[in-house]
């Protein structure tokens, strides 16, 4: 335990292993709200202000008006390797599922940020990206990607899949790579991560 986690009160410190466990076993931080129904806190405020004493402690990190937007900054991924986040779906839309695994890719990936965690491929809508199932895909988590990058993308459902973003006027595009699928159009939908590697382990 960091200097800054023993002097958290014991509220302070149930969050902070709440939002700690929450990223490990699915890659992302629970939201203020879900905070609120762990801890039986009744309003939105009461929450940030633990999360608030959080930052002021080095702990987390947040982004403002982004409400799964925590990260941790003294702790990387145990054992050096990256947090299984769950099974991403590469076909339909597929609420993605949370396992407390962890993948050791670090000869791989070099990741000093803690900002990469590894989901195992459902489907086969990227095969086109020679993405197929049962692939792990490593995924670097930011808010936002370029035109055409392959992406998770999450709905405001929280719903998860991996295909290729492209933002079109006043909706999105998810774009499978297999010629036999079609795309996904959609207003809600946000980058949880790029993707920027694919580790796939060979049959015999």
């Amino acid at each position: 335990m960091t200097e800054s986690a023993a002097n958290l009160t014991q509220k302070q410190r149930k969050i902070y292993e709440f939002i700690r466990q929450t990223i490990r076993a699915r890659g992302y931080a629970p939201t203020v709200r879900e905070i609120a129904d762990k801890f039986g806190i009744r309003s939105p405020n009461g929450v940030m202000c633990h999360l608030r004493a959080l930052e002021k402690k080095a702990l987390i990190a947040r982004e403002p008006n982004r409400s799964r937007a925590i990260r941790l900054l003294q702790e990387g991924p145990a054992g050096g390797g990256l947090p299984l986040a769950g099974r991403i779906a590469a076909g339909r839309l597929h609420e993605a599922i949370e396992q407390k695994e962890w993948v050791d890719f670090t000869n791989l990936f070099n990741d000093k940020d803690g900002n990469l965690f590894a989901l195992q491929v459902q489907g086969d809508s990227m095969i086109g990206d020679h993405i197929t199932d049962g692939d792990y895909v490593i995924v670097r988590r930011q808010p936002r990607a370029p035109k055409g990058a392959i992406v998770v993308a999450i709905t405001d459902e929280g719903e998860a899949t991996l295909k290729r973003w492209f933002p079109e006027g006043n909706r999105i595009r998810l774009q499978p790579t297999n010629p036999k699928q079609k795309p996904i159009y959609t207003k809600n939908a946000r980058v949880l991560g790029v993707v920027v590697g694919v580790v796939r382990k060979v049959k015999h």
